[in-house]
């Protein structure tokens, strides 16, 4: 895998469309492990060492392969009460079910689960059914290091709530336009966070996730902000 750089200890590997893991100070977690997705399909057993899980909302590009991942690694997996109870009856070892506001401290780190504006079912029996709300997290590791995965969302003027609070340094946003925010719409959310590095998301999966890296480096040139377009597979420390 390739790597870019850009300090404090922690290594992020994007595996394509709205899947990472985030690994430091020890700990590794991944994030909504869709690992079979069209972009890059990476076999549960190569994932390596994975600590807890956090899924973002129950759409089966976000669950993904959850619980296979759980079951092969032992991992905690995160997620909204109700989605957290799915899970569990699905077959992952253990959950922690938690909500918007909650900060659950595990493994070091500080996990916070944040507003997110989208929907969140999961398919039972052949019937959609509701799985909850959608949420982000926000990653504190122990050396203060700050993450943001904003999940699939709109813009919302409730992330100068979570810039006020948190400061993350790095932003995984989505910018596939149609299911998520546009470039634009990204843009603007960065412009309320105000992380030094955002890395997109959630685009070129299918056709209809028409937006682009290259729409929203253009709309943050003059911005002191630095967009990392990694390719899937790609690694950043």
């Amino acid at each position: 895998m390739s790597q870019h750089v850009i300090g404090r200890g922690v290594g992020i590997t994007f595996y394509g469309h709205a899947a990472f893991k985030v690994a430091g100070a020890g700990v590794s977690v991944v994030i909504d492990p869709w690992l079979s997705n069209p972009l890059l399909t990476t076999p549960v057993d190569q994932v390596g060492k994975v600590d807890f899980i956090l899924v973002t909302h129950g759409h089966g590009d976000h669950v993904g392969d959850t619980v296979a991942l759980a079951r092969a690694t032992g991992a905690t997996v995160v997620a909204i009460h109700e989605l957290s109870q799915i899970l569990l009856k699905q077959g992952v070892p253990e959950a922690v079910g938690m909500n918007k506001g909650g900060t659950c401290a595990a493994g070091g780190l500080q996990i916070t689960m944040t507003q997110a504006v989208h929907s969140s079912t999961v398919e039972e029996d052949g019937q959609m059914a509701p799985a909850g709300e959608a949420v982000g997290f926000v990653i504190t590791f122990p050396n203060s290091f700050t993450l943001y995965h904003a999940g699939d969302t709109a813009v919302f003027r409730d992330m100068e709530l979570i810039r006020e609070l948190y400061r993350p340094e790095v932003a995984l946003l989505p910018i596939g336009s149609h299911y998520v925010m546009s470039p634009a719409e990204a843009a603007l959310a960065c412009r309320m966070l105000r992380p030094r590095f955002v890395i997109p998301m959630h685009y070129g999966t299918f056709p209809v996730l028409t937006g682009t890296p290259e729409e929203l480096k253009e709309r943050l040139k003059n911005e002191p902000i630095t967009v990392l377009a990694l390719k899937p597979g790609e690694t950043v420390e």
